[in-house]
């Protein structure tokens, strides 16, 4: 505590006062006995120039204002010696700012003192650290605002100019026999649902990732949810010619959610799963307990995620396969939606892939309830 008391800039200078002080009278001292020796003194020629100067000086001026001249001047100049560290450091400070303001906030001041200076630099460094930050995050909000309305516009584009085009032909009577108007209204139709579903995303992602969506949390058997999930999914399963398989611990899994938010998640995830996983014709769904959390994994077996892709995944407007067309492909936001369903939900999601299979991880704190199941203490 008084190392910390020392090094203060108050106590330096205090320190600086006193040893200025002390030097100058010690100097002041010195230059009295010279003085003295010089003048009083009966060794050397006795009209010597540098004796009558002196005298004279005495004579007219006096020692008391001589010394007190003397002294202030010399006090200030020892003064000046002792702070001048203290000075060039404050002025290294200064200039280190306009450094900041001038060459941007990737310059950093040297902390080189544990007094109020060094604390000073210290934070001005962890200012320009949050700021430059600040900058490149909101350099990043507006490099994603960009790559939305890009990728909106592009989305938003394929279908409507397909759909403008065949309106367009039957507009002028191009089609020849009903069947064909039945044909390309059939077609403009389609295009409009997959419009509709693209704007339903996009809203969907802007509420969830926007901080728009309310959780109305409750207690959740997350096997039995899954599982009610899974027979909802049968239609969409046989259209693909695909079943599916629940493997599953004993005992039950309880989370705290909002299961029509949580619907949305995993029919995206089990969605994704059917449309990239016809080859291998099943889904598994796993559930388990890990330590004190819930574990869904979904499973399919088509073609594997390459490793580059698997970072990027949960990005909007993210296709690990860019030559997959807009039917096949998707939007490119149901990941990024289940992403922040599952996360609003203090859960975590992930994706591992080989060339066997592809597993949609997903995690859940359990609640009270699921830590306090008597079948999971005994499993």
């Amino acid at each position: 505590m008084n190392g910390k008391i020392i090094l203060t800039i108050r106590w330096r200078f205090i320190l600086a006062f006193v040893l200025s002080s002390a030097t100058a009278a010690g100097l002041l001292t010195v230059c009295y006995q010279l003085v003295n020796s010089m003048v009083y003194s009966n060794s050397g020629p006795p009209n010597a120039p540098y004796r009558r100067i002196l005298q004279w000086i005495i004579n007219h001026i006096g020692s008391v204002p001589l010394l007190m001249m003397v002294g202030i001047a010399s006090f200030l100049l020892f003064f000046f010696v002792y702070t001048r560290k203290i000075v060039v450091y404050l002025e290294e400070i200064t200039q280190g700012i306009q450094q900041m303001t001038g060459v941007g906030m990737t310059y950093r001041i040297e902390v080189r003192t544990g007094d109020e200076l060094g604390v000073l630099a210290q934070n001005i460094n962890e200012m320009a650290k949050r700021l430059q930050r600040s900058l490149e995050e909101e350099r990043k909000a507006e490099q994603a605002k960009n790559d939305l309305i890009s990728g909106v516009s592009h989305d938003l584009r394929t279908p409507l100019t397909s759909i403008l085009g065949f309106l367009e032909y039957i507009e002028h009577d191009r089609c020849r026999e009903e069947a064909e108007l039945r044909y390309y209204v059939s077609i403009a139709y389609q295009k409009a649902r997959v419009l509709q579903k693209l704007i339903d995303d996009l809203f969907e992602y802007t509420r969830v990732s926007g901080g728009g969506l309310t959780l109305a949390l409750q207690q959740l058997d997350l096997k039995a949810f899954m599982r009610q999930l899974a027979e909802e999914s049968v239609p969409a399963l046989e259209q693909a010619g695909m079943t599916y398989h629940i493997e599953e611990d004993t005992g039950e899994l309880w989370i705290m959610a909002s299961p029509h938010e949580l619907v949305r998640a995993y029919e995206n995830l089990i969605t994704n799963a059917i449309r990239y996983g016809k080859e291998g014709k099943k889904v598994e769904i796993g559930l388990s307990r890990e330590d004190d959390a819930a574990v869904v994994r979904i499973r399919n077996f088509g073609e594997r995620i390459a490793e580059s892709d698997l970072p990027h995944i949960f990005e909007r407007f993210y296709r690990a396969e860019r030559s997959r067309s807009q039917h096949t492909g998707g939007a490119g936001l149901g990941l990024a939606i289940a992403k922040g369903i599952i996360e609003r939900h203090n859960g975590v999601i992930y994706a591992q892939s080989d060339m066997s299979r592809t597993d949609f991880i997903t995690r859940f704190p359990l609640s009270e309830k699921g830590r306090a199941d008597p079948m999971l203490r005994k499993s």
